[in-house]
C-alpha cells in the first residue's frame, strides 16, 4: 500500500475525527485494498491506488504442484524450474515470490549460485519484507562469496550481523570476515609494490615490479588507493606514468575536464616515451574536442534496427519534415533499443560529430543513459521521453513529450475549471502505467479542491467488470447498507415459504439503489479495455452519455426518475484508436452510446483545427504521400522538436553548445504541431493539449478557451 503524505495523513485524520460525531449513512467498500474509512459527509474514503502482490487461488495450486514436483524429483535445478514456471505464469502473486523463495533454495543447494542470486535478488528486490527475507538473504550473501562477489556478499552479511544475536551472530562474523578478505583493501599492497618498482635493481626486476603495480592498479586497487599512492611520487619512479595515466583515464570517466587535461599534459611533459604516451595523445585531442560544436549539426538518437524500429522511423519521418530545406546536418544515430548503444552514441555525436544538440532517445532507459552522458558532457539534450523527472538530470537536459502527469493535469483542469465537477472516482488497471495515472488524477484532484469517492482496479487483462461496478456505487457489499439490512429484516418477519423467500431476498438485492455521488470517472486504459467496461457501467445505472437528451429521457421514462444523476468518462490518450469499417473511430463502434459524452486527452490530433497543425499535417501528407498514412503523435512530437532546433539555428545562430542550451532554456510561445509551446523552469516543454469530445459522429477537438469563457471560469 502506498505510504501517505503528511498533509494526507492528516486529512484522513480530521475525516475521522468527523465521522465520529456524524450519524451512520449507507455505505459502501470504495474498492482498492485494505480496509474503507469514513469521509465528512459519511462516506467510505477510497484506498489510494497502489501496485502489490495478490493472493489467487489458480496461483496457489500451481504453487502447490510445482512443490510436489519438487518432492518427488531428485534433480534440485529441474525442481528449481518448475517453481520458476509458476512465477512466470502468476508474476504479480503471493504464490509467485514463495516460488522465487523455494526455487533460490534450490538452485543454492545444487551450488548452481548464479541462479540462486538471481532468484534471491528478484524476491528481495520486489518484496523486501517477505517472511523469511533473511534466509534469503544470508543464502543470497554466500552464493555471491561462491561467485566472487565479496563486497556485495560483505554489504549484506554487515546488515544480518548488526541484527543477529548468541551464536547467529558469531557465526554470521566469521562469514563477514572471509566477505571482507575477499573484497580486500589493496592500498597497503599498492604502496609496497610502487616502493618496490623504485628500488628494483636491474630491467628485468624492475619490469616485474611495474608489471605489479599495473596489475593491481587495473584489477585491484580503487581510485582513492590509486591518487593518495600518486600524490607526492617522484616522476622518476618507473611506476609513475602507470598510475598517473590510469588516473587520467578515471577523470575521463568522471567527466572531470579540468582535472583530466592537467593529469595528462603533465603526463606528456614528463614521460613523453612511455609506452602509455600515444593513448595519452588520443585522450587530450578527444577532451578537446568535447568543446567544439558545429553550428549546423543536429544528431537524433533513435532504434532504427530492431524491435523498436517502427517508433523510431515514426519519429525520423517528423524530423526530417522538420530540417527539410535547411542547410542543418541531421546525424542520425541507431540506439537499437540498447542503452550501451545509446551511451556509446552520445559520446560519438559530441566528440566526434561535433553536434550542437541532440534529440531523442525515447525509451526509458536509453533516456536515462542519454540524459546522463548529455550533463555529462554538457550537450544540450531535447529528449522525447515520457519518463517523468528525466529533465532533474542537470539544466542541459530537456524534454518535449505527452506524459501522464501532464494528462492527468489536462483532464483535471478541464473537468473541475470548464465543468464545475468536484467530486471524481477512478477505475484503473493494476499495472504501473494505470496507477500513475491513478495516483497523478487523484493529486490534481485534491490539490484544487475536489474530493475522490471512490476507486477500484482491475487486472490488465481483465474482460468482465460488473463486479468493479457494483463496487463503485455500493452494491457489492450489500451488508454494509443500511437499506439493504432493513429491507432483509422485512423479508424475514414475513412468514414466506423458501421458494418465497427466495425471490423476496433477490428483489431486496435488486432494489438497491445505486450511490452515485461522483460526477466523473477517470479511466486511464487502452480503449479496447474502456469498450468493455463502459457498458458494465450502464447495467449498474451509472449514465454516461449525458449530452444525448433523448436517451435521458428514454431512461427518465423507463426509470419513473425525474432527476438522474449522469457521469461523465474521462480518458487519456489510450482512448485514441484507429478508424473502423464504418469510417468511426473502433471506440465509438465498440463501446457505442455508453462512451458518447466521453471526453479523453491527446497530446496531438490529426483532424484538429489549430493553424499549426493543420499546415503540417498537410505537409505531411504531401511529403509521405507514397505512405498513404496520416501522422500520430511520434511524427508530430519528432517534427516540433527538430524544427524548435531549426529555429533557435537559424535566426537565434548560435555558436557554442551553451549558447543552444541557453537558447532552448528560453523558448517561448514555439508554434507547433502539437500546440503552442514554452520551456518552463523546469526545462518541461509546457503546452495546451488537445481534449477530445466524443459524440455518435465521431470525435471532434473541444475549444477549451471557449468553453471555459462560457462557463465564466478560468484555467490553472
Amino acid at each position: 500500500m502506498e505510504v501517505l503524505s503528511a498533509s494526507r495523513r492528516a486529512l484522513v485524520l480530521a475525516l475521522a475525527l468527523l465521522m465520529s460525531a456524524c450519524p451512520k449513512a449507507p455505505t459502501r467498500t470504495a474498492g482498492g485494498t485494505g480496509g474503507p474509512g469514513e469521509n465528512p459527509e459519511g462516506e467510505p474514503f477510497p484506498t489510494r491506488p497502489s501496485l502489490e502482490a495478490k493472493q489467487d487461488a489458480s496461483a496457489d495450486a500451481a504453487l502447490a504442484q510445482a512443490r510436489a514436483t519438487a518432492q518427488g524429483s531428485a534433480d534440485k535445478r529441474k525442481a528449481a524450474e518448475a517453481y520458476l514456471s509458476v512465477r512466470k505464469a502468476y508474476p504479480a502473486t503471493t504464490a509467485s515470490q514463495e516460488a522465487l523463495y523455494q526455487a533460490g533454495v534450490l538452485f543454492y543447494e545444487s551450488r548452481d549460485y548464479v541462479n540462486a542470486r538471481k532468484s534471491f535478488n528478484e524476491l528481495l528486490f520486489e518484496n523486501p519484507l517477505y517472511p523469511r527475507a533473511d534466509d534469503a538473504k544470508h543464502k543470497l550473501a554466500l552464493s555471491a562469496m561462491a561467485v566472487g562477489a565479496y563486497r556485495d556478499a560483505y554489504q549484506t552479511l554487515s546488515s544480518l550481523a548488526e541484527r543477529a544475536e548468541g551464536a547467529e551472530k558469531e557465526q554470521l562474523l566469521k562469514e563477514l570476515s572471509r566477505a571482507a578478505e575477499g573484497a580486500g583493501l589493496y592500498s597497503q599492497a599498492l604502496t609496497m609494490a610502487v616502493k618496490d618498482a623504485g628500488e628494483a635493481q636491474g630491467a628485468e626486476a624492475q619490469a616485474q615490479a611495474v608489471a605489479k603495480v599495473e596489475q593491481l592498479v587495473e584489477g585491484r586497487a580503487d581510485f582513492v588507493d590509486i591518487a593518495r599512492v600518486a600524490d607526492g611520487l617522484s616522476s622518476s619512479n618507473p611506476a609513475w606514468p602507470v598510475l598517473t595515466f590510469k588516473l587520467a583515464r578515471i577523470y575521463y570517466h568522471l567527466r572531470d575536464w579540468t582535472r583530466l587535461e592537467e593529469t595528462l599534459q603533465r603526463f606528456l611533459r614528463e614521460a613523453p616515451n612511455s609506452s602509455f604516451a600515444p593513448q595519452a595523445r588520443e585522450l587530450l585531442a578527444r577532451a578537446t574536442r568535447r568543446v567544439e560544436a558545429k553550428p549546423k549539426a543536429v544528431a537524433v538518437l533513435l532504434p532504427m534496427t530492431g524491435r523498436y524500429q517502427p517508433i523510431g522511423e515514426a519519429v525520423l519521418r517528423g524530423v526530417q519534415l522538420a530540417l527539410h530545406g535547411s542547410d542543418i546536418e541531421l546525424v542520425v544515430k541507431d540506439t537499437q533499443g540498447d542503452v550501451n548503444k545509446t551511451g556509446q552514441a552520445m559520446e560519438q555525436l559530441a566528440f566526434d560529430d561535433g553536434a550542437i544538440a541532440a534529440l531523442g532517445p525515447l525509451l526509458t532507459e536509453d533516456t536515462k543513459r542519454a540524459a546522463l552522458a548529455a550533463e555529462e558532457l554538457q550537450v544540450p539534450l531535447l529528449t522525447m521521453s515520457r519518463q517523468e523527472g528525466i529533465t532533474d538530470i542537470g539544466p542541459y537536459v530537456f524534454r518535449n513529450m505527452l506524459t501522464n502527469s501532464a494528462q492527468a493535469r489536462a483532464i483535471a483542469d478541464y473537468a473541475m475549471n470548464v465543468k464545475g465537477y468536484k467530486r471524481f472516482a477512478v477505475l484503473y488497471p493494476n499495472i504501473p502505467y494505470g496507477v500513475e495515472l491513478a495516483n497523478e488524477f487523484w493529486d490534481e484532484v485534491l490539490e484544487h479542491g475536489g474530493v475522490m469517492r471512490g476507486a477500484e482496479n482491475y487486472a490488465h487483462d481483465q474482460t468482465t467488470f460488473t463486479s468493479e461496478a457494483k463496487k463503485l456505487v455500493g452494491r457489492y457489499y450489500l451488508d454494509d447498507r443500511s437499506d439493504y439490512a432493513e429491507a432483509v429484516r422485512d423479508v424475514q418477519g414475513e412468514n414466506l415459504d423458501a421458494f418465497r423467500r427466495r425471490k423476496a431476498m433477490e428483489k431486496a438485492r435488486s432494489g438497491v439503489e445505486p450511490i452515485i455521488d461522483f460526477e466523473g470517472l477517470f479511466i486511464p486504459d487502452d480503449w479496447r479495455r474502456v469498450s468493455l467496461v463502459a457498458p458494465a457501467l450502464a447495467v449498474e445505472d451509472i449514465v454516461t452519455n449525458a449530452c444525448d437528451p433523448r436517451d435521458l429521457e428514454r431512461i427518465r421514462k423507463t426509470t419513473g426518475k425525474k432527476e438522474l444523476k449522469t457521469v461523465t468518462l474521462f480518458g487519456t490518450n489510450q482512448w485514441s484508436s484507429p478508424k473502423g469499417r464504418s469510417g468511426l473511430p473502433e471506440l465509438l463502434e465498440r463501446g457505442g452510446k455508453f462512451v458518447t459524452c466521453s471526453v479523453y486527452v491527446d497530446g496531438f490530433f490529426v483532424d484538429s483545427q489549430r493553424p499549426a497543425t493543420r499546415r503540417f499535417v498537410k505537409d505531411y501528407r504531401e511529403a509521405y504521400r507514397e505512405g498513404g498514412r496520416d501522422p500520430g503523435l511520434l511524427e508530430a512530437i519528432g517534427y516540433d522538436s527538430a524544427r524548435m532546433l531549426r529555429n533557435i539555428i537559424e535566426k537565434q545562430r548560435p555558436q557554442t553548445r551553451a549558447d543552444m542550451r541557453q537558447a532552448l532554456a528560453n523558448l517561448k510561445d514555439f508554434e507547433g504541431a502539437t500546440g503552442k509551446t514554452s520551456m518552463n523552469e523546469k526545462r518541461e516543454a509546457q503546452k495546451q493539449l488537445f481534449l477530445i469530445a466524443i459524440d455518435n459522429k465521431g470525435v471532434s477537438e473541444i475549444n477549451v478557451e471557449k468553453e471555459k469563457a462560457a462557463a465564466g471560469g478560468s484555467g490553472t
